[in-house]
């Protein structure tokens, strides 16, 4: 299911994986295969080659058919073969973009996790994952680099009446300096995931400590908290109450980071971000709250119109961005508009790549430059 969000249109879930497109004349397919990364230990499937094809082998020997569905709502996918021991196996019919992927096994109708895989949580529920390596994958890479820290912290919430969970990344050397203070980047995940998203699925710590390390960037703290305040089913995202969320943000979550980490607790040092539907929870709050954040950004996640900034005089920064395969032009196009009015607006394009995890993992990589540049 798609939604319409102005001009823009992205998918209400998370994933869209190009995985399994049929080929006119089939390529030949090189038996390079490896255990995917994200295996659980021991496992020998799923395996992956060199040429970003997926394979599968799944043990269910009174089955009737074996189907691994990749993508949101097992949209796409791969019907696997019973061979001789009993056992399913089946290859992707084409590679699949680079990057992570969720996907579900579907045995006699039943929708499963595979055995062999890591599980993740997205589509609003835990599913395996695979990753399909990129090439450009060392700036998200586990590296020889000081490394910060990713707690988890529970804070109070009246609006939900429930304590609430945020995922909090302080940059390395964050612990030996009790007087050094931090801008903030408030993070968001998309529909069906949660606030673990972008540190586990995303690297997005990864990614920040590789760009310190390299002198890239100046370092800051992300804020990664879960977005949903009531329960929004599949295909009806606008019921989504996105004015609870923006109190649980705005009157509680930051208040709160505020007064237990070393943060610059003002507007020209704090900003807002999100994928997806993230983007949508960002479009919302930062325009009903332009005084509390000064740079935004939409990572698969709409535009903004120069109609909708009321005030571009406190405002740093505007940064839209998406994947090639999703509405590049639009994003572009709004870029440009929004620059036209005089306001400082970024566009980034991930090429060869859809409404998926390495698209944001890119976007984070351009936005993370460009914030708190003074």
């Amino acid at each position: 299911m798609k939604m319409k969000f102005r001009s823009f249109v992205v998918a209400a879930g998370i994933i869209m994986s190009s995985s399994s497109i049929a080929q006119t004349t089939a390529p030949t397919v090189i038996e390079d295969f490896k255990p995917s990364t994200l295996n659980q230990p021991g496992q020998e499937y799923p395996q992956v080659n060199s040429q970003g094809y997926a394979r599968f082998k799944i043990i269910a020997p009174s089955a009737d058919s074996v189907k691994v569905s990749l993508g949101l709502g097992g949209r796409g996918g791969t019907r696997l073969k019973q061979m001789p021991d009993s056992s399913w196996m089946g290859t992707t019919e084409g590679p699949m973009d680079e990057g992570f992927h969720y996907y579900n096994v579907n045995i006699d109708g039943g929708k499963f996790n595979d055995p062999g895989a890591q599980n993740f949580y997205g589509s609003i529920r835990w599913e395996s994952g695979i990753e399909i390596p990129a090439h450009d994958q060392d700036f998200y890479a586990l590296k020889d680099v000081p490394h910060g820290m990713v707690q988890q912290v529970l804070f109070p919430s009246a609006a939900t009446n429930t304590s609430r969970r945020a995922f909090v990344y302080t940059p390395p050397g964050y612990n030996n300096d009790n007087k050094k203070r931090y801008p903030v980047l408030y993070l968001q995940h998309g529909w069906g995931e949660d606030e673990t998203a972008w540190s586990v699925q995303g690297h997005a710590n990864l990614i920040m400590d590789n760009m310190i390390a390299e002198g890239k960037i100046q370092p800051f703290i992300i804020v990664m908290t879960y977005g949903m305040t009531n329960s929004a089913r599949f295909g009806k995202i606008r019921e989504f109450k996105m004015d609870t969320f923006q109190t649980v943000l705005v009157d509680e979550l930051i208040p709160y980071v505020d007064a237990n980490f070393r943060t610059i607790a003002k507007q020209s040092h704090r900003a807002m971000a999100g994928l997806s539907m993230g983007g949508m929870e960002t479009h919302f709050i930062t325009l009903n709250k332009p005084e509390v954040f000064s740079a935004y950004a939409l990572l698969s996640g709409g535009v903004y119109t120069p109609e909708e900034i009321k005030d571009k005089s406190k405002l740093k920064l505007i940064f839209l961005s998406c994947g090639s395969k999703e509405r590049p032009d639009a994003v572009k196009s709004a870029v440009t508009t929004l620059k036209d009015a005089g306001i400082n607006a970024v566009s980034y394009i991930s090429e060869n790549t859809a409404h998926e995890f390495l698209t944001w993992r890119r976007s984070l990589h351009e936005l993370a430059p460009l914030l708190f540049k003074n």
